[in-house]
């Protein structure tokens, strides 16, 4: 077939003027407040706080992008590595299921970035975004489901995301954006084990992504060349991250028809999405059946791979291990009545009675869930009481899923509900109505001091 790389790079350029319908607004400013609840929720956490005074802001030149992680005027690739970081970091950022990939993050961090120090205006921005979302969405669901045996998505394919909305901000043509491609191609990295256990470079994967993205496309603005050949190449991008050269023929299907960014998962629990079909079942078995978590005598999940391979960690004990932790996250659930981010906050890591109720939770593969995978992301919940009943529940999807999706008012909750301790209520609001209605780009936010 046709050069894969040509052809997204040739569509990505249509948005650098495209009029946006009302309704493909609406789809790229739902991802932006999303976007910005998981941002400013992250803001005061590391490891974004940590990079924030290892990298000093300086003066920058030829236009300033706002680092939302400590206020200063950055230089693009600062803003975008700081604030690509701190997006990730609470685990609310939005998903394509597809391609188990989390866009907004690299994406929204570099096109925002580069649209506040060229002095772009909203709609330049949405258009970006959309293309970003669009190209890198379509990359990984041609390398998807291997490429997630040993990489991070986001790390990888986010690069590309970045790299096209910063180009098409530019005003790069097609040849361009092409360039940028190819050299967000080679700076593109992120690596499973870097986030199966301790440690902080989960979300650094994102920042990387965003600022990487964002070099590749002040890059090939300037005239830097990549090798356009690099996404199937034989030893390329594919080739080297997935078991083929690339699902092309699927990945393309209906450019220019469809858009990723109308498909969004936009989380409902602070936790790893493989986790989320396993809660949301066991929240509709306690809905029929009334119990409480003192009721339960066992809780299995069976899901497809990664829920099973990522998730399954009964000995999770810090905060980064659960939020990968089914085990801790159902515990939290019966406890506390949701898992947002008051569950993950120490005294609740410590909690006597969630963690009594962790070994009570199995979790299991299950073969037709994991053959559905990732165009579906199910599970089968039982719950044994000790009463004797055994309850049993098929979660088919998840809340927050294009087939189950958050309405408006719910994302706009939990906007506040992220964003409000991090900057207060009032300025919340504030923030929350420009970005669902302004035509200018967001300006600086004031946190609350931590």
């Amino acid at each position: 077939m046709d050069n894969p790389l040509l052809m997204l790079a040739d569509h990505a350029a249509t948005w650098r003027d495209r009029p946006l319908t009302e309704a493909l607004e609406r789809h790229a400013r739902r991802a932006l407040v999303d976007w910005f609840a998981a941002l400013l929720a992250g803001c005061a956490h590391p490891p974004a706080t940590l990079l924030a005074r290892a990298l000093p802001a300086g003066t920058p030149t030829g236009g300033a992008a706002i680092c939302y992680v400590d206020g200063a005027p950055s230089d693009i690739r600062r803003a975008a590595l700081l604030n690509g970081t701190a997006s990730h970091t609470v685990e609310f950022d939005d998903i394509y299921r597809d391609a188990g990939y989390h866009p907004g993050c690299p994406t929204i961090a570099a096109a925002l970035a580069t649209a506040q120090a060229r002095g772009a205006d909203m709609q330049d921005l949405l258009r970006a975004i959309v293309a970003g979302y669009e190209v890198s969405c379509r990359i990984g669901v041609a390398v998807q489901p291997s490429h997630y045996r040993y990489w991070h998505t986001t790390g990888t394919v986010g690069t590309f995301g970045a790299a096209v909305a910063g180009a098409v901000l530019l005003g790069c043509d097609a040849d361009r954006i092409g360039h940028a491609m190819a050299t967000a191609a080679t700076m593109a990295g992120g690596l499973q084990q870097a986030f199966r256990g301790a440690g902080m470079s989960k979300p650094l994967h994102a920042g990387h992504a965003a600022e990487a993205g964002a070099l590749a496309a002040l890059a090939a603005q300037a005239g830097v060349t990549g090798a356009l050949d690099v996404l199937d190449g034989p030893v390329g991008f594919a080739a080297a991250t997935s078991e083929d050269r690339g699902k092309w023929q699927k990945a393309l299907a209906g450019l220019g028809e469809s858009q990723a960014i109308a498909a969004m998962t936009f989380k409902n629990h602070g936790c790893c999405g493989h986790i989320f079909a396993g809660l949301d079942g066991l929240r509709e078995l306690q809905r029929q059946a009334g119990f409480g978590a003192d009721d339960v005598e066992a809780i299995h999940v069976g899901g497809y791979g990664p829920t099973k391979d990522i998730c399954d960690r009964p000995d999770a004990a810090t905060e980064q291990e659960a939020r990968f932790s089914m085990q801790y996250c159902a515990a939290a659930l019966l406890r506390l009545g949701g898992v947002r981010l008051a569950a993950f906050a120490p005294e609740r890591l410590a909690d006597p009675a969630i963690r009594a109720l962790m070994p009570r939770v199995t979790v299991s593969l299950d073969p037709e869930l994991a053959d559905a995978y990732p165009q579906k992301r199910a599970a089968r919940v039982t719950v044994r009481l000790k009463d004797g009943r055994a309850l049993r529940h098929f979660q088919p999807t998840r809340k927050g899923d294009p087939d189950l999706p958050l309405s408006d008012a719910e994302l706009s909750e939990k906007f506040l509900e992220l964003a409000a301790p991090a900057v207060g209520d009032s300025t919340a609001r504030q923030v929350l109505e420009g970005l669902w209605t302004g035509r200018g780009l967001p300006g600086p936010i004031a946190l609350i001091p931590q």
